[in-house]
């Protein structure tokens, strides 16, 4: 989105970008240039130090740090940004840091960072970001938005949102889907996987043509073969008629394989030669068939962990993951909740013929504030019992904990009254620590690797240490 640049004699924005990597920092650069009405300069460097030399033989109006590659500057991240904001001198600063890392953030921000942004993120997305911090921090320089191109108010091709994450992955699906190219598609149960190959299949080429879905954790192993590649008349006993596979089927379109993480080995073996090949048997006939389709596949896994036990065939991962999508939780997206919650309130309204004038502040309140580790489809299971429970009106956070079973089922687990002759039993804070500091150091300190073994956002265990760490400080002030 275009922003209007600067005020004065010199109009003219001087903006900073720190960022080891050469080529996504000209990206970056390429895409704020191209964002911005009016003269701009962007001048790109690849370390702390570099960064403070230029602070120091000029003014800037913006400085993007990104908190990998100051590391030079000052062995810890926070001494490093605080050093820049001192030379920045009154610059917006913004940190920027792959994934939702809440120590990052909370170091940056304790640093006089005046915001953190999780990477990727749009260049759209990032200069509207710009423009609201801008005017938000009364700076000389503001820069103001224009609005005669891109963003997506409210959502795009199904999906519902309008934050900093979801505009990157609207970007992504718009750039590759004319591609024929294989797509892998990650994001826990719930977040929108099949939304996206949806869109990947309605936005290309072949759009005229089948889009084709099977879920391979939903079909027994048995059937898998000819669920995906058909069967022959006579393959073997109640094989009546001959019948054509989903890849035959979605011949000229799409395939989307969901869930491709649970797909049997031999099978997975199979679904390589037909990639490599473009070819097919049925099951049962020796007739070779060549079908085009473009493959997209989907997991809630982590594929490198699944790769890791076995699980998962290097070589047919190397072969789908040409295009990833990695599609962000619904925890991580806030700013969507109550998009989403709206949607699906006059979704279900109408379908139930029903009135109703919203959510009042505190049961917004408390949906922001949920973890939702069902993602989207429990947020819409939510909302539809609301407006089944209940007759119409405001909704507030009285009508929204009675329809969260959930967590009132959680609530209801009996808790064993404790024996005498038991071990002593450790704080529930304790033995979580306990469980995730093993599983951080089963797998030599890889965090992501950690979180996938125990199905967990990387970002939670990033939350939950920094506040141990804080009760640690505390019990050590005391």
């Amino acid at each position: 989105m275009p922003l209007r640049s600067g005020t004065g004699a010199d109009p003219a924005a001087r903006l900073l970008l720190v960022d080891r990597d050469p080529t996504t920092g000209r990206v970056m650069a390429d895409a704020l240039r191209a964002c911005v009405l009016g003269p701009v300069t962007v001048a790109a460097t690849r370390s702390g130090r570099e960064a403070a030399e230029l602070l120091r033989a000029g003014p800037h109006d913006i400085v993007l740090i990104d908190l990998s590659s100051i590391d030079d500057l000052a062995p810890q991240t926070e001494e490093a940004v605080a050093r820049l904001v001192k030379l920045a001198d009154g610059a917006l600063t913004i940190a920027l840091s792959e994934g939702a890392s809440v120590t990052a953030a909370v170091a940056a921000m304790r640093a006089g960072a005046h915001d953190f942004i999780a990477r990727p993120i749009a260049g759209a997305a990032l200069a509207t970001r710009i423009g609201e911090l801008s005017e938000r921090h009364g700076k000389a320089r503001t820069l103001t938005i224009d609005g005669s191109t891109g963003r997506r108010a409210t959502g795009f091709a199904g999906f519902v949102g309008a934050s900093s994450q979801m505009q990157f992955v609207y970007e992504q699906i718009e750039r590759i889907a004319s591609s024929s190219a294989p797509v892998f598609i990650t994001g826990e149960s719930g977040a929108g996987k099949d939304v996206c190959a949806e869109a990947l299949h309605t936005r290309g080429p072949r759009a005229g043509k089948r889009y084709v879905a099977i879920n391979c954790a939903a079909i027994p192993r048995d059937l898998m073969e000819t669920e995906l590649f058909g069967v022959a008349r006579g393959a073997y006993t109640g094989a009546h008629d001959d019948r054509k596979g989903a890849a035959e089927l979605a011949d000229g379109g799409t395939l989307f394989l969901d869930e491709i993480g649970e797909m049997d080995l031999s099978l997975q073996s199979k679904l390589l030669r037909f990639l490599q090949s473009g070819s097919l048997s049925r099951v049962g006939e020796g007739t070779v068939r060549q079908i085009d389709v473009r493959v997209i596949c989907a997991t809630n896994r982590n594929p490198m962990q699944l790769i890791a036990e076995k699980k998962f065939r290097e070589v047919l991962f190397y072969r789908l993951h040409v295009l990833p999508i990695p599609l962000p939780p619904l925890r991580q997206r806030p700013a969507d909740i109550m998009s989403l919650a709206r949607h699906f309130l006059d979704r279900y309204a109408r379908e139930e013929r029903k009135a109703f004038a919203g959510f009042a502040p505190e049961a917004a309140t408390a949906l922001v504030a949920h973890e939702w580790p069902g993602n989207v489809r429990q947020l819409q299971n939510l909302v539809r019992r609301i407006v089944v429970m209940f007759d119409g009106g405001e909704i507030d956070a009285q009508m929204v904990g009675a329809a969260d079973i959930e967590r009132l089922s959680l609530a209801r687990i009996p808790v064993a009254a404790p024996s005498p002759t038991r071990q002593p039993v450790l704080p529930l804070w304790q033995q979580e620590q306990r469980i995730i500091e093993d599983a951080i150091q089963s797998f030599s300190g890889n965090i992501a690797l950690a979180a996938a073994a125990l199905e967990l956002s990387p970002s939670t265990i990033y939350r939950k240490r920094q506040a141990w760490a804080e009760e640690t400080e505390k019990r050590g002030a005391a």
